[in-house]
């Protein structure tokens, strides 16, 4: 019987984020990938990922999708065989980190997603991808799909996240972290941190990598996401 697993998406992202990477674990696996348009909190997430999915199922999240991944393993650990978490958090927000985030989502608002797609965008590529003009593309058309209102719920989401210190430490099933290694959104320093947190976790660093590893380094991503699946029940 194929393994069913999970591909969440993060912030602003759909499939496109995963489809090198679906697409080449497709054949020996059922791969789901799941974008969250029009929800406006971590628990409506979790419950859409939750809704269809079978007694036991692999699990990955990016950015965003991977604290859904979290609260997903809050509310049904055994129901996780494996968790994977890319280029993520697990921290309740920052003071100040509303205000941040508000900026380009009023933005968003008023002028549209276009307007913020570059502005967004560009900066979670490593400093190196942001000039390969088929990567840009790719991710500024990604964001462009989606609209202020997404925008907006996503964020909403995000801020009303739990911390997520107590989940890391109970995970009980083969675990992998993953970021890319010029992640200036979120530093392997603290993928180091939850792999610590994480009991027999393994961490996994993408050279030439930001925050969009998954599209910025696809075989690379490909590779550690091939050996989480053969990782040994803990």
């Amino acid at each position: 019987m194929k393994k069913t697993i999970y591909l969440l998406c993060g912030l602003l992202c759909d499939a496109a984020v995963w489809e090198a990477q679906a697409a080449a674990l497709q054949p020996d696996h059922e791969v789901r990938t799941i974008s969250f348009e029009g929800l406006a909190s971590m628990q409506a997430m979790a419950d859409k990922v939750l809704a269809d999915a079978p007694a036991r199922f692999a699990l990955a999240g990016h950015s965003m999708g991977g604290r859904v991944a979290l609260e997903v393993v809050r509310r049904a650990p055994q129901r996780v065989e494996r968790l994977a978490l890319l280029d993520t958090g697990f921290e309740a927000a920052a003071p100040g980190e509303q205000q941040r985030r508000m900026v380009l989502v009023n933005q968003a608002l008023k002028e549209g997603i276009a307007s913020i797609a570059a502005t967004w965008g560009l900066p979670m590529l490593a400093p190196a991808k942001r000039s390969e003009p088929r990567l840009v593309k790719a991710v500024v058309d990604m964001v462009g799909r989606m609209s202020g209102a997404i925008y907006a719920g996503q964020t909403r989401a995000l801020l009303g996240r739990p911390d997520a210190t107590d989940v890391l430490r109970s995970i009980a099933c083969p675990a992998m972290v993953i970021c890319g290694m010029e992640d200036g959104w979120s530093p392997p320093e603290r993928h180091e941190r939850m792999a610590e947190l994480i009991p027999g976790a393994k961490l996994r660093l993408i050279e030439h990598s930001g925050h969009m590893s998954m599209m910025e380094e696809p075989e690379a991503v490909l590779r550690a996401l091939r050996e989480w699946l053969d990782m040994n029940t803990i």
